[in-house]
């Protein structure tokens, strides 16, 4: 066998491997495709049910630990500042029956005189 033919065994070689290459790019470019088109359409057949979806997910989750995750800032914020205030009326009511349990004089600033 000449030396000319093994250079042209391993050109083919690489011009099939190059072309099995090519090919299986091209057919994973389509399958990607395909996939993506159908994600597409699953999202515009589920985008629909989103809005209707909304209120009933706000609602069902509103009591339901992590809820703060999806609740607007502003009702956060509100909530913080309710329960805050309310913790604090609390332990003011406490702190007035036990000093009147005790006999104590109260301070005005726990009597709520004004």
């Amino acid at each position: 066998m000449p030396w000319w033919s093994w250079i042209l065994i391993w050109i083919a070689l690489v011009a099939l491997s190059l072309l099995f290459y090519v090919l299986l790019g091209i057919r994973l470019y389509r399958q990607a495709m395909a996939a993506l088109k159908d994600l597409g359409d699953a999202g515009a057949k589920l985008g629909h049910l989103a809005p209707a979806m909304a209120g009933e997910l706000q609602r069902a989750t509103a009591d339901q630990p992590g809820a703060a995750v999806f609740a607007s800032p502003a009702r956060m914020r509100h909530d913080y500042h309710a329960s805050k205030s309310s913790r604090r009326e609390d332990r003011r009511q406490r702190r007035v029956q036990r000093k009147h349990n005790r006999g104590q004089p109260q301070s005005l600033r726990d009597l709520d005189l004004s």
